[in-house]
């Protein structure tokens, strides 16, 4: 009965994540120039089938994310989005070399079949050749993932990556990489939260790291029994 019961519990559990699949992520260069505005956009929808959901249907209060930026000295500044058909997007102007992260964190007003959603994303873009504030902690996202900040990357050339959960380095995470063509890849991250693959073809690659924390508690008013958190990073890649 018991061994029932866990195997109903695991079923439930991915015909979830089969029925929600969708996720934030953020498209915007890696590399920008000092004084120029650069451009982010947030798109919500299922990456690796190319689903990108109008504005106008996205799901519960999702509209209602913040954006942070966090320039290489650590500053943090919120960002205003405005919305277009597909998309939100939104600028800023660099004023000075290094790293700057964007993050995006949204926690959903209303449950999805009994489940809280807790969404995450970022981006990070690099400034002149300096490397100031290409570091992981930069990131306040409580889930995240990391890469070295470059112009671009490489096909045929090995991507090292971290996730964080809780801001803290996550050992045995199931990473998905979904390629610019939709194929999908599982990692799978070490003790330290590492892991790494290798790019085959060009063009723009999402990371999407997700966790559901069998849990009990109130939101909103609302019962809900387990807490679905994920996190989106993407990574362009060239020839």
């Amino acid at each position: 009965m018991v061994r029932k019961a866990l195997l109903f519990s695991a079923l439930f559990l991915t015909m979830f994540l089969q029925t929600f699949a969708h996720a934030f992520w953020m498209e915007t260069s890696p590399a920008g120039k000092k004084g120029k505005a650069q451009e982010v956009r947030i798109y919500f929808g299922e990456y690796a089938d190319k689903d990108i959901t109008p504005v106008a249907d996205w799901f519960s209060d999702t509209r209602d994310y913040t954006l942070t930026l966090i320039t290489p000295d650590k500053k943090e500044i919120k960002l205003t989005s405005t919305a277009a058909k597909d998309h939100f997007k939104a600028s800023f102007t660099p004023d000075q070399e290094g790293v700057y992260t964007v993050v995006l964190q949204h926690t959903v007003k209303d449950l999805y079949n009994g489940k809280r959603l807790d969404y995450h994303s970022s981006a990070v873009v690099k400034i002149g050749a300096a490397n100031t504030g290409d570091r992981p902690e930069h990131n306040t996202n409580a889930v995240s993932i990391y890469t070295a900040a470059k112009d671009t990357y490489k096909a045929n050339t090995a991507v090292s990556l971290q996730t964080f959960f809780d801001k803290l380095p996550a050992g045995q995470k199931e990473v998905e990489v979904v390629a610019p063509n939709g194929w999908g890849k599982k990692l799978y991250t070490d003790s330290t939260g590492m892991a790494s693959f290798t790019p085959i073809w060009p063009g723009r690659y999402m990371v999407e790291v997700t966790s559901t924390e069998k849990k009990s508690g109130d939101h909103n008013g609302k019962p809900y029994d387990a807490n679905w958190r994920c996190a989106t990073y993407c990574i362009e890649v060239i020839k």
